[in-house]
């Protein structure tokens, strides 16, 4: 019997260890460490893999009892176990040199507090439309209406993995962004990357990610813009400045049937040429 307790710690070690080795699946608990209870969809979002992906590392986590699922109505909701780490880390840290570790820990844990410092926030923006979630969403997915509110196309099929293309209207077919859809919602939450053509296929490469939320009440719509990941303090500041633009123009659209007379970034356009010129 004691045989047999052992082999089976050794292979729920083995399984836990294979599971923290995948760099995805590590981000996945982080995600749960901040936030629990979250839907499949929720973690897709910030990460460029296909739903499927993502499934299969949670149900790794999962094998691993890293990682419990709870049902709620259709949802399945996912939740942090850290009792396997911690186990870990009784078995294999804490008799070796704990005091001389300890003190390590402490010296990576404030390097790491700087960095945190050092990282940009992520950009949200909401605004509140008279209008219906449908009518919202089809906005925000129809290339000619995006065209009209946002002076670029977005092109894609809407499919969770699918390629999004912003895509200027001036007929020049010149794509100044692109990404992957992340999570598909109708008609409440759409997400995706939005970044640099040029690292498209790169696949170490982290594109900033564009969030959606369409929430309704009583005749009326809040939507919110969530960016996320980007890469310095000069990129969040152009955006302030063209994310409350590209809104202005698609409350007025929805609200009046036409645009503003004037596209409103050209109102920041010389704040952003110094921001690129800085940079």
């Amino acid at each position: 019997m004691q045989e047999d307790a052992c082999i089976m710690t050794r292979v729920d070690a083995d399984a836990v260890f294979k599971a923290l080795a995948d760099p995805t699946r590590r981000r996945l608990l982080d995600a749960l460490h901040e936030r629990a209870g979250l839907t499949l969809g929720e973690l897709c979002a910030g990460l460029e893999m296909r739903r499927q992906s993502v499934s299969e590392h949670l149900r790794q986590l999962e094998a691993a009892g890293l990682v419990t699922v709870v049902p709620s109505g259709r949802r399945r909701l996912h939740y942090l176990n850290p009792v396997p780490i911690h186990d870990i880390r009784t078995r294999w840290i804490w008799k070796f040199e704990e005091p001389g570790l300890g003190f390590l820990d402490q010296v990576k844990t404030r390097a790491q507090e700087v960095t945190m410092a050092e990282t940009v926030p992520a950009y949200v923006y909401t605004t509140y439309i008279r209008s219906t979630p449908d009518e919202v969403w089809r906005a925000l997915t129809s290339p000619d209406l995006t065209g009209r509110f946002w002076g670029h196309a977005q092109v894609s099929e809407w499919e969770v993995g699918s390629r999004v293309e912003h895509t200027r209207i001036d007929g020049s077919g010149v794509v100044d962004a692109v990404g992957r859809v992340l999570a598909v919602e109708p008609p409440l939450r759409l997400a995706f990357g939005f970044d640099t053509p040029a690292r498209f296929d790169d696949p170490t490469f982290e594109p900033s990610v564009v969030t959606f939320t369409i929430e309704p009440h009583a005749g009326i719509v809040r939507l919110t813009v969530t960016h996320t990941n980007l890469p310095d303090a000069a990129a969040r500041e152009s955006i302030s400045h063209g994310w409350p633009a590209v809104f202005a123009n698609l409350k007025t659209l929805l609200e009046t049937g036409d645009v503003l007379p004037q596209a409103p970034w050209e109102m920041h356009a010389s704040e952003r040429e110094k921001t690129l010129q800085g940079s």
